[in-house]
């Protein structure tokens, strides 16, 4: 099939999914370019694309290298700014309404957003984009079973600390 065809069916099929895991991963509901590059790019690979590995998972595998490259880019001042911003806003961040309706999934965004990178990673590609432990691996190129003990880590740590979230916060009583 022409790549170009090809990329757009898979458009079509992933982008709500590739959006929401983005989303998930920069920590920012604007991410329209990051989706718009990880599609180009992958257009611009197709014919590195392996026939025997899911399209979501290599999808996912150049979203996340666009927003890695994203934040490379980004000037020193940028991301000091950037910080300062989300510090003094941390409370007031709105995420888009489709994706966190109700507060405890607000909890658990910032929860996630606690973790180290690995286990937010792990996180995000089994709980949030549902891959399974081997696509995980294929996508951070890991072994299966490193996946699978980061991500049993990561849950222990994340129901950690979703429980002082709930213990902190009185609307949770």
């Amino acid at each position: 099939m022409e790549a170009g065809r090809q990329i757009e069916q898979w458009f079509y099929h992933y982008e709500k999914e590739i959006t929401r895991y983005l989303v998930y991963y920069t920590g920012s509901k604007d991410v329209e370019d990051l989706v718009q590059d990880t599609f180009l790019r992958a257009y611009l690979s197709y014919e590195r694309f392996r026939y025997d590995s899911n399209p979501k998972t290599w999808l996912i595998s150049i979203a996340r290298n666009s927003a890695i490259d994203y934040y490379r880019k980004r000037t020193a001042w940028k991301n000091l700014k950037e910080k300062l911003l989300k510090q003094s806003t941390i409370d007031s961040i709105q995420i888009d309404e489709s994706i966190v309706q109700k507060s405890e999934l607000v909890q658990l965004y910032k929860a996630i957003n606690q973790l180290k990178a690995n286990y937010r990673d792990v996180v995000l590609l089994r709980g949030i984009a549902e891959l399974s432990a081997a696509e995980t691996a294929e996508v951070l190129g890991w072994t299966t079973n490193k996946v699978n003990v980061n991500f049993y880590r990561a849950t222990k740590k994340l129901n950690f600390l979703m429980k002082e979230a709930v213990q902190g916060d009185p609307s949770f009583r």
